[in-house]
C-alpha cells in the first residue's frame, strides 16, 4: 500500500456551501474538499441540485443526460450537472420529482430522497468510468454508502477496491425510518447482525447505525466526541456499536474557511483590522451596537451568541441567569438565531424587558453574523453537546474571547484561562448547571476589566491555527488507512497519528 500517492475520492453531502447550506455540515463540505485537493489528490463532490440552487448564477452545465436509478422495484431518471468549488468539481444529482422543491429537509420523503442520491452518484461513477479510491459519506443522508458497498454492489468489480469512510457530524440525527425504508433501499434481504443491546435494525431503518457498522472507517468532527459518544449519556443509544467498532472510530476537528473568515479582508464588518491593527475591533464593536439600538459604550462588555436555539446550545441553562447575568456583570447582549418557539417567546421577553442591553435578532444572516463576531468582546457557547462547533474558532479569530462548555470540540480548542500561570485562550466550566455558566461568565467579565490580560487573550485566539489544513492532512490519513482496512492490512502504526474513539492515539 503507497501511502504517499494521489487519491480519487468522491465526497458526499446533503449540503455544501455556497450552494446550499441549513447547518455546519455545509460549511464543512465546502471548505475541506478545497484543503483535500490543495495537498494533491483528486477529490469530487456530489450533492442533490435543489429547487433554490440557480443554474445560472453557479454555472451548471449538464454532463451525463438523463439516466435510470434503481429505486425498489422500479427506476427515477437522473440527470447529472456539473458546477465548481473554486477547483473541485461538483456534481448535481437532478431530479424534479424530488429535489425540484423550496428546502433541503424535512419532507415525508427525506429517506427516498437521499437513497436516491446516493444510488444515482454510485451509478453515475459507473457511468463516468471515474473510479474512486475512497467514497467518503457524511451524517445520516449519505450512510447507505458503505452498508451498499458490502450488500447489493459487492460483487461489482467496479467498486472492488473503493473503501468508505463516514464521517458523524452529529450523532442526534440518526435518521430513522420504518421497515418500509429498507425495501425502497433494497436491503431488506440483508439481515443486520444482532446486538443484544441495541433495537432490532432488520424491524426499522436507521441510517446512522448503518453507516457505523459497514464503513471501513468512522470518524467524529472532534478527538473528545469521538470519546464521548462511546457512553450512553451522548451515544444516543448507538453507543454499544461503537464501541464494538471503536478500533475504526477516530477524531478530527473541523477547520474554518480563513478565506471567508478574515477580520483582515471581511468586507461585512465596520473596520477591518488584524493582530497588528487591534485597536480597529473597538470600531466594530461600536458599530455593532448601534446596529443593536444600544448605547454605544467601549468599556461595557458585550456578549455575543450565534446559534440554533435548542436545549442541545445550553438555552435552557441560559435564559434561567440571564437576567442576573445583566444586572451584576453590566453586559450588552446581543442573539442571532433561530430554533425552538418557546426560545423565541423566552427572548423576545427578555428583550422587551430589556431594550436597553439586548437585542434579538431571530433570523439567519451571514453578514449580521460576522459583525457580531468582530463586534463582540465575549462570545458565548453553553452547549450540552457539541460535536465539534465552528463558532468559538470564528470568534476567536475575530479576536472575541469565548466562554464554553468543556465537552466535545468546545473541549478540544477552548482552554480554560488559569491567572495564576497565565495559560489559557477562554473560559469554560464543565457540570452542565446555570451556576456554572454564570460562574465562568463572571470570571470573564473580571478578567476583561484588566486590558493587558484581555488583550493577550485576543491575540492568542486571533493567531490559533484552526485552518483546515492541519484537518485535511489528518483526512488524507484517513483514507490510506480505510485502504489498508478495506485490502485486510492492518498496519494502524504507518498512519500515526490519529486519535482513536477510545482515547488512545491511533
Amino acid at each position: 500500500m503507497n501511502a504517499n500517492r494521489a487519491l480519487k475520492i468522491l465526497y458526499l453531502a446533503a449540503e455544501v456551501v455556497p450552494f446550499a447550506k441549513t447547518g455546519g455540515l455545509a460549511d464543512v463540505a465546502g471548505s475541506l474538499p478545497k484543503a483535500v485537493q490543495a495537498l494533491g489528490h483528486d477529490i469530487r463532490v456530489a450533492m442533490p441540485r435543489y429547487g433554490p440552487i440557480d443554474k445560472g448564477k453557479f454555472k451548471l452545465k449538464e454532463v451525463l443526460p438523463p439516466f435510470p436509478v434503481p429505486l425498489d422495484e422500479r427506476t427515477e431518471p437522473a440527470s447529472i450537472l456539473e458546477a465548481s468549488l473554486g477547483e473541485v468539481p461538483v456534481y448535481f444529482v437532478e431530479n424534479e420529482n424530488y429535489y425540484d422543491r423550496e428546502g433541503i429537509y424535512m419532507y415525508p420523503d427525506d429517506a427516498e430522497r437521499f437513497i436516491f442520491l446516493c444510488r444515482a452518484a454510485l451509478e453515475m461513477l459507473k457511468k463516468m468510468g471515474w473510479q474512486p479510491d475512497i467514497i467518503h459519506s457524511n451524517d445520516w443522508h449519505t450512510a447507505i454508502i458503505p452498508n451498499w458497498l458490502k450488500t447489493i454492489y459487492s460483487q461489482d468489480p467496479f467498486f472492488e477496491r473503493t473503501a468508505t469512510v463516514y464521517t458523524i457530524h452529529n450523532l442526534a440525527y440518526k435518521g430513522i425510518f420504518g421497515h418500509r425504508v429498507l425495501e425502497v433501499a433494497g436491503i431488506d434481504e440483508y439481515a443486520f447482525p444482532y446486538h443484544p443491546e441495541m433495537v432490532d435494525m432488520n424491524q426499522v431503518m436507521d441510517f446512522m447505525a448503518r453507516g457505523i457498522f459497514y464503513a471501513d472507517v468512522i470518524n467524529t468532527v472532534s478527538e473528545s466526541y469521538s470519546r464521548e459518544i462511546l457512553t450512553p449519556e451522548l451515544g444516543e443509544g448507538l453507543d454499544p456499536i461503537l464501541r464494538d467498532r471503536r478500533d475504526r472510530l477516530f477524531g478530527i476537528l473541523n477547520g474554518i474557511d480563513y478565506e471567508v473568515y478574515n477580520p483582515a479582508t471581511d468586507k461585512y464588518i465596520a473596520s477591518k483590522f488584524d493582530i497588528h491593527r487591534l485597536e480597529r475591533k473597538l470600531e466594530n464593536k461600536l458599530a455593532l451596537q448601534r446596529e443593536a439600538r444600544l448605547s454605544p459604550e467601549p468599556a461595557r462588555p458585550l456578549v455575543g451568541i450565534i446559534s440554533r436555539l435548542t436545549d442541545q446550545k445550553g438555552f435552557d441553562i441560559l435564559s434561567q441567569v440571564i437576567d442576573p447575568l445583566i444586572d451584576n456583570l453590566g453586559l450588552h447582549f446581543v442573539l442571532l438565531g433561530t430554533g425552538e418557539e418557546r426560545y423565541h417567546e423566552t427572548f423576545r421577553a427578555l428583550e422587551e424587558r430589556r431594550p436597553q442591553e439586548t437585542e434579538i435578532f431571530l433570523t439567519f444572516n451571514a453578514p449580521l453574523a460576522q459583525r457580531i463576531y468582530a463586534g463582540s468582546d465575549i462570545f458565548l457557547m453553553p452547549s450540552r453537546f457539541e460535536p465539534c462547533g465552528l463558532g468559538q474558532m470564528i470568534a476567536m479569530r475575530y479576536g472575541s474571547v469565548p466562554v464554553v462548555r468543556s465537552t466535545g470540540g468546545l473541549a478540544d480548542t477552548v482552554q480554560d484561562f488559569d491567572p495564576r500561570t497565565g495559560q489559557g485562550n477562554g473560559f469554560s466550566f464543565e457540570p452542565y448547571n446555570s451556576m456554572a455558566l454564570y460562574t465562568a461568565l463572571t470570571r470573564a467579565v473580571e478578567n476583561y476589566k484588566h486590558q493587558s490580560t484581555w488583550r493577550t487573550l485576543m491575540l492568542r485566539g486571533m493567531t490559533a491555527d484552526f485552518s483546515w489544513q492541519a484537518s485535511a492532512r489528518k483526512y488524507v490519513d484517513l483514507y490510506y488507512r480505510a485502504l489498508a482496512i478495506k485490502a485486510g492490512e492492518r498496519k494502524p502504526k504507518e498512519y500515526e497519528p490519529l486519535s482513536r474513539g477510545s482515547g488512545e492515539e491511533g
